[in-house]
């Protein structure tokens, strides 16, 4: 059964006249996008600090935004969290995760950075998995400037922001400074979806068949790099000797799963990994906290996970 928060939610939408995200141009999607938070977002959480830097690679420019949770001191060393957010790849943005950012520094206890990535159609695929790698290593490069433990960092995002913290963490296997925890909830981990909750939930529960495809052809410009393991994750020949996870999914979303099949991919692999499926939510429902509950059990439900594995649990 679908949970009745979120079947209302959709209804609101209905009501208020939003349109499918793939009959409006990017821009016109991202403008929506930020000015449907009124509809869905609780008031954020207040926090010890927040701080906006700037990360400059191959001539680019990124914008990172700094938390620190509620009652930490300044010159605290913390573990910490990047994070990457949803989106599809085309749209989204600091502001549009700033409640769930703050969220999640709080209940994990973690300093948490957030990564303003480039954005197709603009700049395709590599261009997030790039700006990935030169986030990581800009904070690991500065951890002892922003008081945190270069060797307790996690990564993490959600639908596309998750694909990108599993292709960051395939990525840096293997290297001196990598990842030590993975926080996927509901990752696009394969570009060529053909399963089950694909077909069964396509249609009818906010993220479409048709609101993927052009997600997809915003961000993959040549089809042959649908097959790459860093925009596919789920493709990669091996996932072992990667960080421990938790993935989390949502029953009617049509990630559902491929998200499964990754913790699956993952423990079979040898990594040791948490799943959870939220079995009567939408796709995108962290961000739904001022509409649906169970928004708020989910982000403490990472939060969680996050404070045991830095406890050594």
């Amino acid at each position: 059964m679908l949970d009745p928060q979120a079947r209302q939610f959709m209804q609101l939408m209905a009501d208020n006249g939003v349109k499918p995200v793939h009959t409006l141009t990017a821009a016109a999607a991202r403008a929506a996008y930020l000015q449907r938070r009124s509809l869905s977002q609780p008031a954020s959480e207040s926090v010890a600090h927040t701080h906006d830097h700037t990360l400059t690679h191959s001539g680019i420019s990124l914008g990172i935004r700094e938390y620190r949770p509620l009652g930490s001191q300044a010159a605290a060393v913390l573990p910490a969290l990047l994070f990457f957010h949803g989106g599809g790849w085309t749209v989204g943005d600091l502001d549009t995760h700033d409640t769930v950012c703050r969220s999640l520094c709080n209940a994990s206890g973690s300093a948490v950075f957030a990564v303003d990535y480039r954005l197709g159609p603009e700049a395709p695929f590599p261009a997030a998995y790039e700006d990935a790698i030169a986030a990581f290593a800009w904070l690991v490069q500065h951890a002892a400037q922003m008081h945190i433990d270069p060797a307790r960092i996690a990564v993490g995002g959600d639908s596309a922001g998750g694909n990108i913290a599993a292709a960051l963490c395939l990525g840096l296997r293997g290297q001196s400074a990598q990842p030590a925890f993975q926080l996927l909830i509901y990752p696009a981990v394969t570009m060529r979806p053909d399963t089950p909750s694909y077909h069964r939930n396509g249609q009818g529960y906010m993220l479409t068949q048709d609101s993927m495809r052009w997600y997809t052809a915003n961000y993959i410009s040549q089809d042959h790099h649908a097959d790459d393991w860093r925009a596919s994750p789920l493709m990669a020949a091996s996932h072992a000797d990667l960080p421990p996870a938790l993935v989390m999914t949502a029953g009617f979303d049509p990630l559902r799963d491929e998200g499964l099949m990754y913790a699956d991919a993952l423990s079979e692999a040898g990594v040791r990994t948490q799943y959870v499926c939220f079995e009567r939510q939408i796709h995108g429902f962290i961000t739904m906290g001022g509409v649906i509950d169970e928004a708020h059990t989910a982000l403490a439900l990472c939060g969680h996970a996050l404070k045991r594995h830095w406890a050594g649990v």
